[in-house]
């Protein structure tokens, strides 16, 4: 089973890392290294799905996938 694409990067403005996972509509977190905002978003995507499917919400497949990493 493919797993959900995560993003890491560093904001200025927030001074810490923000991680997200573009597949789940503002599931996102932060952390002070790239490796807390990882396990942060991590937790946020299991309460993300769990809350989804409490919730009888349709959960996407994980689809996105960087232009870098897209075969042409």
């Amino acid at each position: 089973m493919k797993d959900y694409h995560i993003n890491i990067f560093y904001s200025e403005e927030d001074e810490g890392y923000i991680a997200d996972i573009p597949d789940l509509n503002c599931c996102s977190a932060f952390g002070e290294s790239p490796f807390e905002a990882l396990r942060e978003v991590e937790i946020a995507k299991k309460l993300w799905l769990e809350s989804a499917k409490a919730e009888g919400k349709s959960i996407p497949l994980p689809t996105y996938r960087p232009a870098i990493y897209q075969a042409s």
